[in-house]
Protein backbone atom coordinates (compact mmCIF):
# COMPACT_ATOMS: atom_id res chain seq x y z
CA UNK A 1 0.00 0.00 0.00
CA UNK A 2 1.21 3.38 0.91
CA UNK A 3 3.16 4.96 3.27
CA UNK A 4 2.12 5.65 6.86
CA UNK A 5 4.22 7.60 9.31
CA UNK A 6 1.94 9.02 12.13
CA UNK A 7 -1.01 8.36 9.89
CA UNK A 8 -4.05 6.58 8.60
CA UNK A 9 -3.54 5.69 4.86
CA UNK A 10 -5.62 8.15 3.46
CA UNK A 11 -8.88 7.06 1.49
CA UNK A 12 -7.56 6.56 -2.10
CA UNK A 13 -4.58 4.73 -1.02
CA UNK A 14 -6.59 2.45 1.37
CA UNK A 15 -8.24 1.10 -2.00
CA UNK A 16 -4.94 -1.61 -2.81
CA UNK A 17 -3.22 -3.02 -0.63
CA UNK A 18 -0.18 -5.17 -1.81
CA UNK A 19 -0.75 -4.86 -5.44
CA UNK A 20 1.51 -6.91 -7.23
CA UNK A 21 4.27 -4.48 -8.67
CA UNK A 22 5.98 -5.08 -12.15
CA UNK A 23 9.89 -5.12 -11.25
CA UNK A 24 12.12 -3.95 -14.20
CA UNK A 25 15.31 -5.17 -14.49
CA UNK A 26 15.52 -4.75 -18.51
CA UNK A 27 14.20 -1.29 -19.38
CA UNK A 28 12.04 -1.65 -22.30
CA UNK A 29 13.53 0.56 -25.33
CA UNK A 30 11.70 0.06 -28.18
CA UNK A 31 9.74 2.89 -29.89
CA UNK A 32 10.47 5.22 -27.33
CA UNK A 33 12.56 7.67 -28.68
CA UNK A 34 10.33 8.03 -31.40
CA UNK A 35 7.63 8.71 -29.91
CA UNK A 36 9.08 10.81 -27.23
CA UNK A 37 10.51 12.56 -30.52
CA UNK A 38 6.98 13.19 -31.72
CA UNK A 39 5.45 14.34 -28.14
CA UNK A 40 8.36 16.72 -27.59
CA UNK A 41 9.89 17.79 -30.89
CA UNK A 42 12.80 15.83 -32.27
CA UNK A 43 15.07 19.06 -31.15
CA UNK A 44 14.50 18.71 -27.47
CA UNK A 45 15.26 15.24 -27.34
CA UNK A 46 18.67 15.75 -29.62
CA UNK A 47 19.68 18.80 -27.29
CA UNK A 48 19.28 16.73 -24.09
CA UNK A 49 21.08 14.16 -25.29
CA UNK A 50 23.92 16.23 -26.92
CA UNK A 51 23.94 18.73 -23.74
CA UNK A 52 26.66 17.46 -20.61
CA UNK A 53 26.87 14.19 -22.25
CA UNK A 54 23.63 12.25 -20.61
CA UNK A 55 24.45 8.93 -21.24
CA UNK A 56 27.52 9.53 -18.72
CA UNK A 57 24.81 9.50 -15.67
CA UNK A 58 26.99 7.16 -13.70
CA UNK A 59 30.77 9.22 -14.13
CA UNK A 60 31.81 10.97 -11.44
CA UNK A 61 31.47 14.45 -13.14
CA UNK A 62 27.50 14.56 -13.40
CA UNK A 63 26.36 17.38 -11.43
CA UNK A 64 25.15 18.89 -15.03
CA UNK A 65 24.11 15.96 -16.46
CA UNK A 66 21.88 15.25 -13.85
CA UNK A 67 20.21 18.75 -13.78
CA UNK A 68 19.72 18.77 -17.70
CA UNK A 69 18.07 14.89 -17.24
CA UNK A 70 16.04 15.77 -14.28
CA UNK A 71 14.81 19.00 -16.86
CA UNK A 72 14.01 16.44 -19.58
CA UNK A 73 12.41 14.21 -17.04
CA UNK A 74 9.66 17.00 -16.30
CA UNK A 75 9.05 17.99 -19.61
CA UNK A 76 8.29 14.58 -20.80
CA UNK A 77 6.05 13.62 -17.68
CA UNK A 78 3.76 16.61 -18.90
CA UNK A 79 3.31 15.11 -21.75
CA UNK A 80 2.23 11.65 -20.22
CA UNK A 81 -0.02 13.95 -18.14
CA UNK A 82 1.76 14.06 -14.83
CA UNK A 83 0.61 17.26 -12.28
CA UNK A 84 4.00 17.29 -11.48
CA UNK A 85 7.53 15.93 -10.82
CA UNK A 86 10.07 16.38 -8.38
CA UNK A 87 12.73 14.65 -7.21
CA UNK A 88 14.52 13.65 -3.40
CA UNK A 89 17.02 11.17 -2.41
CA UNK A 90 15.88 7.81 -1.05
CA UNK A 91 15.90 8.68 2.53
CA UNK A 92 13.21 8.65 4.45
CA UNK A 93 14.67 10.22 7.38
CA UNK A 94 12.92 11.40 10.80
CA UNK A 95 9.57 9.94 9.26
CA UNK A 96 10.55 6.20 9.79
CA UNK A 97 10.94 7.25 13.99
CA UNK A 98 7.45 8.33 13.11
CA UNK A 99 6.10 5.40 11.53
CA UNK A 100 7.48 2.88 13.83
CA UNK A 101 5.58 4.98 17.18
CA UNK A 102 2.22 4.82 14.69
CA UNK A 103 2.74 0.95 14.89
CA UNK A 104 3.57 0.18 18.27
CA UNK A 105 0.37 2.30 19.10
CA UNK A 106 -1.55 -0.12 16.93
CA UNK A 107 -3.64 2.19 15.27
CA UNK A 108 -2.70 0.02 11.87
CA UNK A 109 -6.03 -1.60 12.88
CA UNK A 110 -5.71 -5.20 11.05
CA UNK A 111 -3.55 -3.72 8.04
CA UNK A 112 -0.39 -5.94 9.10
CA UNK A 113 1.15 -5.66 6.01
CA UNK A 114 1.96 -2.30 7.53
CA UNK A 115 3.89 -3.75 10.41
CA UNK A 116 5.17 -6.44 8.81
CA UNK A 117 6.36 -4.71 5.37
CA UNK A 118 7.93 -1.81 7.91
CA UNK A 119 11.51 -2.23 7.35
CA UNK A 120 10.79 -1.98 3.43
CA UNK A 121 9.41 1.55 3.91
CA UNK A 122 12.29 2.33 5.94
CA UNK A 123 14.80 1.54 3.53
CA UNK A 124 14.32 1.80 -0.16
CA UNK A 125 17.61 -0.40 -0.78
CA UNK A 126 15.95 -3.37 0.51
CA UNK A 127 12.62 -3.31 -1.64
CA UNK A 128 14.68 -1.99 -4.86
CA UNK A 129 18.89 -2.86 -4.58
CA UNK A 130 21.06 0.10 -5.71
CA UNK A 131 18.12 2.55 -4.90
CA UNK A 132 19.40 6.41 -4.35
CA UNK A 133 17.19 8.76 -6.13
CA UNK A 134 13.17 8.62 -5.68
CA UNK A 135 11.56 10.72 -8.79
CA UNK A 136 8.13 11.31 -7.48
CA UNK A 137 4.88 11.77 -9.82
CA UNK A 138 1.69 13.56 -8.73
CA UNK A 139 -1.54 13.07 -11.32
CA UNK A 140 -4.94 15.58 -10.63
CA UNK A 141 -7.50 13.26 -10.37
CA UNK A 142 -10.68 15.27 -9.13
CA UNK A 143 -13.62 14.04 -11.08
CA UNK A 144 -16.25 16.98 -10.21
CA UNK A 145 -16.86 19.44 -7.71
CA UNK A 146 -20.49 18.47 -6.62
CA UNK A 147 -20.95 18.50 -2.93
CA UNK A 148 -24.51 18.24 -2.52
CA UNK A 149 -24.90 14.17 -1.70
CA UNK A 150 -28.42 13.42 -0.39
CA UNK A 151 -28.82 11.34 2.16
CA UNK A 152 -30.54 8.25 -0.12
CA UNK A 153 -27.69 8.92 -2.52
CA UNK A 154 -24.37 6.46 -2.32
CA UNK A 155 -21.51 8.69 -1.15
CA UNK A 156 -18.22 7.22 -2.69
CA UNK A 157 -14.91 8.71 -2.22
CA UNK A 158 -14.21 10.46 -5.76
CA UNK A 159 -10.84 9.10 -6.31
CA UNK A 160 -12.83 6.02 -6.87
CA UNK A 161 -15.34 7.00 -9.28
CA UNK A 162 -13.91 6.39 -12.43
CA UNK A 163 -11.11 4.28 -13.65
CA UNK A 164 -8.77 1.91 -11.15
CA UNK A 165 -5.51 4.83 -10.45
CA UNK A 166 -2.94 2.05 -9.73
CA UNK A 167 -2.73 1.09 -13.40
CA UNK A 168 -3.13 4.02 -15.07
CA UNK A 169 -0.19 6.06 -13.17
CA UNK A 170 2.25 2.93 -13.13
CA UNK A 171 1.83 2.79 -17.00
CA UNK A 172 2.49 6.54 -17.20
CA UNK A 173 5.54 5.81 -14.92
CA UNK A 174 6.87 2.95 -17.37
CA UNK A 175 6.51 4.76 -19.85
CA UNK A 176 8.76 7.37 -18.15
CA UNK A 177 11.47 5.31 -17.28
CA UNK A 178 11.76 4.05 -20.83
CA UNK A 179 12.11 7.79 -22.10
CA UNK A 180 14.43 8.37 -19.17
CA UNK A 181 16.27 4.87 -20.53
CA UNK A 182 16.60 6.71 -23.84
CA UNK A 183 18.41 9.30 -22.59
CA UNK A 184 20.87 8.19 -19.95
CA UNK A 185 21.19 4.64 -20.96
CA UNK A 186 19.84 1.79 -19.20
CA UNK A 187 19.55 2.11 -15.59
CA UNK A 188 18.26 0.30 -12.37
CA UNK A 189 14.42 1.80 -11.72
CA UNK A 190 11.31 0.51 -10.04
CA UNK A 191 7.74 2.01 -10.60
CA UNK A 192 5.37 1.85 -8.41
CA UNK A 193 1.79 3.73 -7.66
CA UNK A 194 0.25 2.84 -4.05
CA UNK A 195 1.74 -0.62 -4.88
CA UNK A 196 4.28 -1.33 -2.27
CA UNK A 197 5.92 -0.16 0.49
CA UNK A 198 7.05 2.75 -0.22
CA UNK A 199 6.78 6.18 1.74
CA UNK A 200 5.29 8.24 -1.14
CA UNK A 201 4.04 11.33 1.30
CA UNK A 202 7.48 11.38 2.98
CA UNK A 203 9.36 11.45 -0.78
CA UNK A 204 6.19 13.60 -2.21
CA UNK A 205 7.39 16.30 0.35
CA UNK A 206 11.17 16.06 -0.34
CA UNK A 207 10.62 16.35 -3.50
CA UNK A 208 8.98 19.73 -3.10
CA UNK A 209 5.74 18.80 -4.76
CA UNK A 210 3.80 19.44 -1.24
CA UNK A 211 3.91 19.58 2.08
CA UNK A 212 1.70 16.97 4.62
CA UNK A 213 -1.36 18.16 5.72
CA UNK A 214 -2.69 17.75 9.26
CA UNK A 215 -4.61 14.79 7.46
CA UNK A 216 -1.71 13.73 7.14
CA UNK A 217 -2.07 13.70 3.01
CA UNK A 218 0.26 15.38 0.72
CA UNK A 219 -1.08 18.79 0.37
CA UNK A 220 -0.35 21.83 -2.28
CA UNK A 221 -1.28 25.40 -3.05
CA UNK A 222 -3.34 23.15 -5.88
CA UNK A 223 -4.51 21.31 -3.08
CA UNK A 224 -4.62 17.52 -2.44
CA UNK A 225 -6.69 15.72 -4.95
CA UNK A 226 -3.41 14.02 -6.24
CA UNK A 227 -3.10 10.51 -6.77
CA UNK A 228 1.53 9.96 -6.55
CA UNK A 229 3.33 7.40 -8.26
CA UNK A 230 6.86 6.76 -7.79
CA UNK A 231 10.44 5.60 -9.57
CA UNK A 232 12.78 4.42 -6.98
CA UNK A 233 16.44 4.39 -9.27
CA UNK A 234 20.19 4.46 -9.64
CA UNK A 235 20.19 7.44 -11.49
CA UNK A 236 22.39 10.33 -9.64
CA UNK A 237 19.84 13.24 -10.00
CA UNK A 238 20.12 16.21 -7.95
CA UNK A 239 17.16 16.41 -5.20
CA UNK A 240 14.41 18.93 -5.39
CA UNK A 241 14.25 21.28 -2.23
CA UNK A 242 11.59 20.21 0.17
CA UNK A 243 8.35 22.27 0.36
CA UNK A 244 7.32 24.28 3.57
CA UNK A 245 4.29 23.61 5.28
CA UNK A 246 1.26 25.68 4.69
CA UNK A 247 -1.48 24.96 7.11
CA UNK A 248 -0.79 27.42 9.70
CA UNK A 249 -3.06 27.32 12.44
CA UNK A 250 -5.93 26.03 10.37
CA UNK A 251 -7.63 22.89 11.65
CA UNK A 252 -10.47 22.39 9.72
CA UNK A 253 -9.54 18.51 8.44
CA UNK A 254 -9.53 17.81 12.07
CA UNK A 255 -12.96 19.27 13.12
CA UNK A 256 -14.86 17.88 10.13
CA UNK A 257 -14.04 14.05 10.16
CA UNK A 258 -16.77 12.38 11.08
CA UNK A 259 -15.40 9.80 13.44
CA UNK A 260 -12.39 11.87 14.79
CA UNK A 261 -9.99 9.55 13.51
CA UNK A 262 -7.57 12.76 13.31
CA UNK A 263 -6.90 12.50 16.51
CA UNK A 264 -3.65 14.93 16.23
CA UNK A 265 -2.38 17.18 13.91
CA UNK A 266 -0.55 14.95 11.38
CA UNK A 267 -1.54 12.02 13.43
CA UNK A 268 -5.21 9.20 12.37
CA UNK A 269 -6.30 6.33 14.00
CA UNK A 270 -6.92 4.28 11.06
CA UNK A 271 -9.46 2.03 13.27
CA UNK A 272 -11.33 4.97 13.39
CA UNK A 273 -11.63 6.07 9.88
CA UNK A 274 -14.55 5.67 7.40
CA UNK A 275 -11.93 5.10 4.27
CA UNK A 276 -10.61 1.87 6.51
CA UNK A 277 -14.04 0.87 8.32
CA UNK A 278 -15.33 1.04 4.84
CA UNK A 279 -12.56 -0.29 2.60
CA UNK A 280 -9.71 -2.39 4.83
CA UNK A 281 -11.95 -4.07 7.48
CA UNK A 282 -13.03 -6.90 6.61
CA UNK A 283 -15.34 -8.23 9.48
CA UNK A 284 -18.88 -6.13 11.30
CA UNK A 285 -18.29 -2.29 11.30
CA UNK A 286 -17.99 -1.66 15.27
CA UNK A 287 -21.72 -0.45 16.50
CA UNK A 288 -20.07 2.45 17.65
CA UNK A 289 -19.36 3.74 14.14
CA UNK A 290 -22.17 2.90 12.25
CA UNK A 291 -24.31 6.09 12.79
CA UNK A 292 -21.60 8.16 12.15
CA UNK A 293 -20.99 6.56 8.44
CA UNK A 294 -23.52 8.27 7.01
CA UNK A 295 -24.17 7.51 3.25
CA UNK A 296 -20.36 6.57 2.92
CA UNK A 297 -20.04 3.76 1.33
CA UNK A 298 -16.34 3.86 0.16
CA UNK A 299 -14.07 5.86 1.63
CA UNK A 300 -14.49 9.08 2.92
CA UNK A 301 -13.47 12.86 1.56
CA UNK A 302 -14.67 15.21 4.54
CA UNK A 303 -11.05 16.35 5.39
CA UNK A 304 -10.15 17.22 1.82
CA UNK A 305 -13.55 18.54 1.01
CA UNK A 306 -13.24 21.44 3.90
CA UNK A 307 -9.44 21.80 3.01
CA UNK A 308 -9.32 25.60 2.20
CA UNK A 309 -6.37 24.82 -0.64
CA UNK A 310 -8.96 22.67 -2.50
CA UNK A 311 -10.36 26.15 -3.27
CA UNK A 312 -7.49 26.06 -5.82
CA UNK A 313 -7.95 22.51 -7.02
CA UNK A 314 -8.94 21.45 -11.01
CA UNK A 315 -10.98 19.43 -12.37
CA UNK A 316 -8.12 16.52 -13.29
CA UNK A 317 -7.22 13.47 -15.78
CA UNK A 318 -10.11 12.68 -17.56
CA UNK A 319 -9.31 9.44 -17.58
CA UNK A 320 -10.89 9.53 -13.88
CA UNK A 321 -14.26 10.65 -14.67
CA UNK A 322 -17.11 8.93 -12.70
CA UNK A 323 -18.20 5.43 -14.41
CA UNK A 324 -21.57 3.61 -13.96
CA UNK A 325 -23.52 6.41 -12.62
CA UNK A 326 -21.16 6.14 -9.34
CA UNK A 327 -21.08 9.56 -8.89
CA UNK A 328 -25.13 10.23 -8.22
CA UNK A 329 -26.43 6.47 -7.88
CA UNK A 330 -28.97 6.11 -5.18
CA UNK A 331 -28.20 3.56 -2.53
CA UNK A 332 -31.11 1.36 -3.22
CA UNK A 333 -29.94 0.94 -6.85
CA UNK A 334 -26.40 -0.13 -6.07
CA UNK A 335 -27.69 -2.29 -3.15
CA UNK A 336 -29.84 -4.33 -5.80
CA UNK A 337 -26.65 -5.26 -7.58
CA UNK A 338 -26.03 -9.10 -7.97
CA UNK A 339 -22.38 -10.76 -7.40
CA UNK A 340 -22.37 -10.60 -11.27
CA UNK A 341 -23.71 -7.71 -11.73
CA UNK A 342 -20.58 -5.81 -9.21
CA UNK A 343 -17.97 -7.85 -10.73
CA UNK A 344 -19.00 -7.17 -14.27
CA UNK A 345 -19.96 -3.24 -13.61
CA UNK A 346 -16.85 -2.56 -11.32
CA UNK A 347 -14.46 -3.90 -13.82
CA UNK A 348 -11.35 -1.23 -14.11
CA UNK A 349 -12.50 0.02 -10.61
CA UNK A 350 -10.34 0.12 -7.35
CA UNK A 351 -13.60 -0.90 -5.76
CA UNK A 352 -13.87 -4.41 -6.93
CA UNK A 353 -11.49 -5.26 -4.26
CA UNK A 354 -13.40 -4.80 -1.42
CA UNK A 355 -15.71 -7.85 -2.99
CA UNK A 356 -19.66 -8.15 -2.87
CA UNK A 357 -19.71 -8.98 0.54
CA UNK A 358 -17.85 -5.89 1.97
CA UNK A 359 -19.86 -3.85 -0.50
CA UNK A 360 -23.71 -5.48 0.28
CA UNK A 361 -22.25 -4.47 4.39
CA UNK A 362 -21.15 -0.77 3.66
CA UNK A 363 -24.59 -0.02 1.97
CA UNK A 364 -26.79 -1.82 4.55
CA UNK A 365 -25.20 0.64 7.29
CA UNK A 366 -25.63 3.94 4.81
CA UNK A 367 -29.50 2.48 4.42
CA UNK A 368 -29.57 2.45 7.90
CA UNK A 369 -28.76 5.58 8.36
CA UNK A 370 -30.74 7.33 5.62
CA UNK A 371 -34.56 8.14 5.52
CA UNK A 372 -37.26 5.45 6.33
CA UNK A 373 -38.95 5.14 3.18
CA UNK A 374 -41.02 2.33 1.72
CA UNK A 375 -38.36 1.83 -0.71
CA UNK A 376 -35.59 1.65 1.80
CA UNK A 377 -37.19 -1.17 3.98
CA UNK A 378 -38.04 -3.15 1.04
CA UNK A 379 -34.54 -3.36 -0.09
CA UNK A 380 -33.16 -4.13 3.48
CA UNK A 381 -36.09 -6.92 3.96
CA UNK A 382 -34.92 -8.39 0.36
CA UNK A 383 -31.52 -9.15 1.73
CA UNK A 384 -32.52 -9.83 5.72
CA UNK A 385 -31.91 -13.70 4.52
CA UNK A 386 -28.66 -12.89 2.60
CA UNK A 387 -26.18 -16.14 2.46
CA UNK A 388 -23.54 -13.89 4.30
CA UNK A 389 -24.01 -13.80 8.39
CA UNK A 390 -22.17 -10.37 8.04
CA UNK A 391 -24.58 -8.93 5.44
CA UNK A 392 -27.73 -9.86 7.58
CA UNK A 393 -25.84 -8.66 10.70
CA UNK A 394 -25.53 -5.33 8.88
CA UNK A 395 -28.72 -5.60 7.65
CA UNK A 396 -30.66 -6.47 10.85
CA UNK A 397 -28.93 -3.55 12.13
CA UNK A 398 -30.18 -1.30 9.35
CA UNK A 399 -34.27 -2.34 10.42
CA UNK A 400 -33.73 -2.09 13.80
CA UNK A 401 -32.68 1.49 13.48
CA UNK A 402 -35.74 2.20 10.77
CA UNK A 403 -37.94 0.39 13.41
CA UNK A 404 -37.03 2.81 16.60
CA UNK A 405 -37.53 6.12 14.68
Amino acid sequence: MTECANQCPCQRRLAGAEIAVEKNHQPRLQGSCQFFAQALGSGLIGQIKNSGNIRAMHDDDSTMNGAALKASIREIGRTLGFAEIGVARAEPGAAVAGLRAWLAEGMHGEMDYMARHAELRAQPQQLQPGTITVISAAVDYLPHDKTDDTPAQAAISRYAQGRDYHKIVRTRLQKLADAISELAGPFGYRVFSDSAPVMEVEFASQAGLGWRGKHTLLLSKQGSWRFLGEIYCDLPLPPDTPSEPHCGTCTACITACPTAAIVAPYKVDARRCISYLTIELAGAIPEEFRPLIGNRIYGCDDCQLCCPWNRFARIGDPAFAPRQGLDSASLVELFAWSEQQFNDRLAGSPIRRIGHERWLRNIAVALGNGPTTTESRAALENRAGDSSPLVREHVAWALATHRAE
